[in-house]
């Protein structure tokens, strides 16, 4: 049998002892999830109990103990710690003695900067074999297919998941017996990292490898639940399960998720962070963002990014090459003013829109002058990305039916309803209501997955 592991615990102080008991994570055999039990020993009566049994549970021999965020806590000050450092701390214990390949990008950094392959490559007791990199490839700057390479610092081979392959092969997992994923990353489904650690998992689950995850934060936190469904008959490369375009959870918490609900039966362990809680955005974490692909360059355009992101199969140029992608939208055929008027008119809480001309460098038009709108989030608490992406699409429906291709945005939408519902002019807050029943059992079933409060 195999263990299915969370490597994480909670501290003594601020302790909430209901809230914790279905947290920690006892691996008696292949548990594929912990799943969230009604809170039982309600007040502060029995607190001599629980700290013996927390004593009890922690000493057992396959639980592992490490501190976490206690609810109920305001935001710490400390840092959030992503996976990485945890499993420094913990002196590679779950490595040791192990042939490693990682998949990893210029993202994998601990807290002082130094690159996950190169701590890997320099720890006690563990092996560092092989490289694997993603979509842009080991340095995050490739906007085409990435080629295998070999990394100079250590000489191992990179192997690339995104070029004649996006599934590590049979010969790429020789000599292999545990595979670390480190990646960030955005918080949106058709971001392609969240399918390469499906497919990575999907093949050490094949090869009887041990999968570890080193979890990071979700850049748009981990409370929002936005867009529609994807379609189940759409799973591809841009949407490896059945979720909203915003999820609201870390790459941690959708590796048990897809082990569980997939029965992909990895064995699978999660590196939990330290200090981090699910109301926290990527700036309130401390750590220091770094690009996880070329266009995806500040947090800010992060939240924009699920909506606008949309509209480019549709025929519009979200920005890419600019200053400042996915923070404006345009086509050379597009009007400025009579779309900012339209796009004004529709009262779109936390956003504000105003005329802009840009010249993309890539994608749609690339090196064409192009006329449309900037966006600027002036409240994120309100502004929901999806909504902004809706709008838009209906405002360029209705004044430009002839240019503007609809029927394309379920390449990334993922939802033919939706679509369907644009292409017949019903108004974007109604849609946006038609989803929540959806989204509401994908809330209550995605919880049983979390690692964080």
């Amino acid at each position: 049998m195999w263990p299915n592991r969370i490597y994480a615990s909670h501290p003594s102080a601020a302790f909430r002892i209901d809230a914790r008991i279905p947290r920690l994570y006892i691996a008696h055999g292949r548990m594929t999830y912990n799943e969230s039990r009604p809170r039982m020993f309600p007040g502060p009566r029995l607190s001599i109990l629980f700290s013996a049994a927390i004593i009890l549970l922690c000493s057992a021999p396959n639980v592992r103990c490490l501190p976490q965020n206690a609810p109920g806590n305001t935001p710490s000050a400390s840092p959030t710690q992503p996976g990485i450092d945890v499993l420094e701390g913990m002196n590679f214990a779950p490595l040791q003695g192990k042939h490693v390949g990682v998949i990893t990008n210029q993202t994998g950094v601990d807290s002082q900067g130094r690159r996950t392959i190169d701590v890997l490559a320099h720890a006690d007791g563990v092996k560092l074999v092989a490289i694997f990199s993603p979509e842009h490839g080991i340095a995050g700057k490739v906007d085409a297919k990435v080629e295998n390479a070999t990394d100079p610092a250590t000489g191992l081979p990179v192997f690339s998941l995104y070029g004649d392959t996006r599934t590590p092969t049979d010969e790429m997992l020789k000599g292999i017996d545990a595979l670390v994923f480190d990646l960030q990353d955005a918080g949106v489904r058709f971001y392609t990292y969240t399918s390469t650690m499906g497919y990575s998992m999907e093949a050490a689950a094949k090869h009887k490898i041990p999968f570890f995850v080193l979890d990071r934060p979700n850049p748009l936190g981990g409370e929002r639940i936005e867009g529609p469904m994807l379609d189940k008959g759409r799973i591809s490369f841009t949407g490896y399960f059945s979720m909203p375009i915003v999820y609201g959870m870390t790459l941690g918490e959708l590796a048990r998720m897809f082990n569980a609900e997939n029965k992909t039966n990895a064995e699978l362990h999660v590196v939990a962070m330290k200090n981090w809680r699910r109301s926290e955005t990527y700036d309130q974490t401390g750590m220091k963002w770094i690009p996880p692909s070329p266009n995806l360059r500040t947090v800010g355009e992060d939240f924009i990014y699920p909506g606008i992101e949309t509209l480019q199969p549709g025929g519009i140029s979200v920005g890419r090459g600019t200053d400042t992608p996915f923070e404006l939208f345009g086509a050379p055929w597009i009007q400025a003013d009579p779309l900012l008027k339209n796009m004004e008119a529709r009262n779109i809480p936390g956003a504000r829109f105003s005329a802009t001309t840009f010249t993309p460098t890539a994608g749609p038009f690339s090196g064409e002058l192009c006329n449309g709108v900037k966006i600027e989030v002036t409240e994120r608490s309100t502004f929901v990305a999806i909504r902004v992406a809706l709008e838009a699409a209906d405002a360029l429906h209705r004044l430009y039916p002839d240019r503007f291709d609809i029927t394309k945005l379920t390449m990334l939408m993922g939802s033919a309803a939706t679509v369907d519902a644009l292409v017949n002019y019903v108004p974007p807050v109604e849609i946006i209501s038609s989803w929540s029943p959806d989204l509401a059992k994908f809330k209550i079933m995605s919880a049983k997955y979390y690692l964080y409060e």
